[in-house]
């Protein structure tokens, strides 16, 4: 099943897709949009041509596992995917992914721009293959 990723944040999101066996997720692209009816239309169109069946959003938990304000942002933003399209939507933690995202790049030498144009599709990737890994746990 082909799952798409969004780490929504207030001026980048990063996309992430997986294969149809649901083994590796893969930084797609970031959309660089803060207006949500704008954002929610991108990130429709994206998931309609990948092909995707679920759109997983990560929700960003306070680290005692609470939920916070940004939280409900990114619930609202699933609220509105589902209205636009027929994708169904879920959550995932996305505790730490930043960090372990920079951690990436940095272990792979990236830079600067390139960093920040880049972190936002590599943690939607941390946050969609953590979901994946649940998926299998859970079957």
């Amino acid at each position: 099943m082909v799952i798409l990723s969004v780490d929504y944040g207030d001026v980048r999101t990063g996309l992430a897709v997986c294969d149809k066996k649901e083994i590796l997720a893969t930084p797609l692209t970031v959309i660089n949009e803060s207006y949500q009816p704008k954002l929610v239309k991108a990130i429709a169109e994206k998931a309609a041509e990948a092909g995707a069946e679920i759109i997983v959003i990560g929700l960003p938990r306070n680290m005692d596992g609470s939920y916070g304000y940004r939280c409900d942002e990114c619930r609202s933003l699933g609220a509105a995917l589902s209205e636009v399209c027929s994708i169904p939507v879920d959550y995932q933690d996305e505790r730490l992914t930043t960090v372990i995202a920079h951690g990436y790049l940095s272990d792979n030498n990236v830079r600067g721009n390139k960093r920040k144009a880049n972190v936002d599709a590599v943690s939607a990737s941390v946050i969609l293959q953590s979901y994946i890994d649940k998926r299998k746990n859970n079957a």
